[in-house]
């Protein structure tokens, strides 16, 4: 398939329902892409571009590696768009890219370290059971919105990559366990025990942050 030309700056607003509003079609974008239709891969491109943004900042916890990832695992994704056949979604799929490219970015800044999402992780009893402190109150009463963002992003940032990936495609992009499993290549089991282990981590470095005891303001983690 040749590159053809500027579809990663070209965006479009997808296709008109009856309504008047605008229907995604996923399926029938990648049809059109894989017969050489550069703007319906643009579309995808727009479609999902913040979210693996997103992720690959989170994975690699730089801005400059996080554009390079974004661009690679697009790129990639044009070239190799005869290899995709739908088996999943196309998400899915550009999902697992952009994470290989975010961990080889890992890599070579540590030295070729090894990277991997399919290290064992053991789940000890002791994590599971151990009381975590909570805050009494309203944290929003204390903080603004913006602060609280800001101190959730620091916090899943402190999270390893092992957990902090999973945590971003299953709480934040709120993709199914299946999904997450299938983006990653890990296990259903493996998905779990790093969600909660990511969970868990939050919720003690939250508890660090806001230093306070009583009712569980973020039951959600």
């Amino acid at each position: 398939m040749g590159m053809g030309g500027g579809w990663y700056s070209k965006r479009e607003t997808g296709m008109q329902s009856s309504n008047g509003s605008v229907a995604f079609d996923e399926g029938a974008l990648v049809e059109r892409a894989r017969a050489g239709d550069d703007s319906a891969f643009a579309e995808l491109v727009g479609q999902y571009d913040r979210k693996v943004y997103r992720l690959a900042r989170n994975i690699t916890q730089n801005d400059e590696d996080a554009e390079d990832v974004l661009q690679d695992a697009f790129l990639k994704a044009y070239t190799h768009l005869d290899n995709f056949h739908g088996d999943s979604k196309f998400y899915t799929w550009i999902v697992r890219i952009a994470v290989n490219e975010a961990l080889m970015k890992l890599r070579k800044r540590r030295g070729d370290k090894m990277v991997s999402l399919d290290e064992e992780i053991e789940l000890g009893e002791e994590a599971v059971t151990r009381e975590i402190a909570v805050w009494d109150g309203n944290p929003e009463q204390t903080y603004s919105q913006e602060e609280l963002r800001v101190v959730l992003d620091e916090a899943i940032q402190s999270l390893k990559p092992t957990f902090r990936s999973v945590f971003q495609l299953r709480d934040v992009e709120e993709l199914s366990t299946e999904e997450t499993a299938e983006a990653l290549g890990l296990s259903i089991p493996a998905v779990k025990s790093r969600l909660l282990r990511a969970r868990l981590q939050l919720r003690e470095r939250l508890t660090r942050q806001f230093k306070r005891k009583g009712d569980d303001a973020f039951a959600f983690l």
